[in-house]
């Protein structure tokens, strides 16, 4: 694996850790300014990684599929990690610190409405992405050192449109209620 590959692995890591620090020093130790200064801390990773990519790119690495992950990474993490942390955040809360409401299992129309907005999100985590990769591409501007950011554009642009088709079949045949 090259150092952007390694860089994505240590990013994500870093991301969960600085989340389950900043859940355990808000609700086990109740130090809630401590704790939301972790979980601020996650943009910080995706910048880490975005100025590495960058500079490996421009110091004249040909790109890979790890640069081009690390771009759809960036643009998940922006996009959904508020949701990501509101997940991990309900989840702590009630099965480590037994505390809280149970998190929700939707079902019919709530679950495919949920699915929409979480495609909403896809979206704005696709056009930071593509920003980036875009960007890239356009920096480097050489088609031969470019064309795994291009793959992954096309290649994310489908599961885009796959995402929206599965995002629709929730309305069409809703998600029935367990039990």
């Amino acid at each position: 694996m090259n150092l952007i590959g390694w860089m994505i692995v240590f990013c994500e890591i870093g991301f969960w850790i600085v989340i389950l620090l900043g859940l355990v020093t808000r609700y086990v130790f109740r130090k809630e300014k401590l704790g939301l200064i972790f979980l601020a801390l996650t943009p910080v990773i995706d910048l880490i990684l975005l100025i590495t990519t960058g500079i490996d790119l421009y110091l004249g690495a040909t790109a890979t599929i790890a640069h081009a992950i690390a771009a759809v990474y960036i643009g998940v993490s922006v996009a959904f990690g508020k949701s990501m942390i509101e997940w991990a955040d309900v989840r702590f809360r009630y099965y480590i610190m037994r505390e809280g409401p149970p998190p929700e299992k939707l079902a019919g129309m709530a679950h495919a409405t949920q699915y929409l907005k979480g495609w909403g999100r896809h979206v704005l985590a696709y056009l930071i992405g593509s920003l980036f990769l875009v960007s890239l591409i356009y920096m480097i501007n050489d088609p031969s050192r470019t064309a795994a950011l291009s793959d992954t554009l096309r290649l994310w642009s489908l599961v885009l449109g796959v995402d929206l088709l599965i995002a629709v079949s929730h309305f069409v045949w809703p998600k029935k209620a367990k039990g």
